[in-house]
């Protein structure tokens, strides 16, 4: 009977903790085979905050690190990893030209380089302009069979004082296709 009190507003507290972690920022995953080949794109849908923006406008290099992995789901045990890559997107701001330098990065390798005026721009490089890229050169793709793609993004740097939009555990998102030949 003692507890009781406590147990209504301990619950309230409770749920509204869990409601503001419960909606993550999402990767939408679209994976595209075509002649023989797998195109992906992907886009984090995350808008700028005023953190984030303080970072960039820092003069800091920022990264967004993302992880792409072709899996094949597997029913008795832990799905197979087929192929993985690492895209990275970065921006630093150049404070006395006011520009942003934008890079893409795969696998170690420079795909793109940029150098912006606007800020809108340099943000959509960083979340949106991973269209039809062709990441899994080479993997031999069983016909007929029921593949996914996974994308899970963090940023660094990661031990900064400011608080970045999502958590540790990042923000994730898949898509399924099958393979037809």
């Amino acid at each position: 009977m003692l507890f009781r009190p406590l147990a209504v507003p301990a619950v309230g507290l409770l749920l509204s903790v869990m409601s503001l972690g419960a909606a993550p920022p999402k990767v939408q995953v679209v994976p595209l085979p075509r002649d023989g080949e797998l195109l992906v794109s992907f886009t984090l849908a995350e808008a700028l905050t005023d953190d984030i923006r303080t970072a960039i406008q820092s003069g800091l290099l920022i990264k967004f690190v993302y992880t792409v992995d072709l899996r094949r789901s597997a029913a008795a045990w832990f799905d197979r990893t087929i192929s993985s890559v690492v895209v990275i997107a970065s921006v630093k701001y150049d404070t006395l030209t006011r520009r942003y330098q934008v890079s893409h990065l795969i696998d170690g390798r420079t795909e793109w380089v940029d150098t912006m005026d606007r800020e809108d721009a340099a943000w959509t490089a960083l979340t949106s302009d991973f269209a039809r890229m062709s990441l899994f050169h080479g993997v031999a793709l069983e016909p007929n069979a029921e593949y996914y793609v996974r994308v899970s993004a963090r940023t660094t740097p990661r031990n900064a004082t400011f608080l970045w939009p999502w958590a540790a555990a990042d923000a994730v998102g898949f898509a399924k296709f099958t393979f037809v030949r």
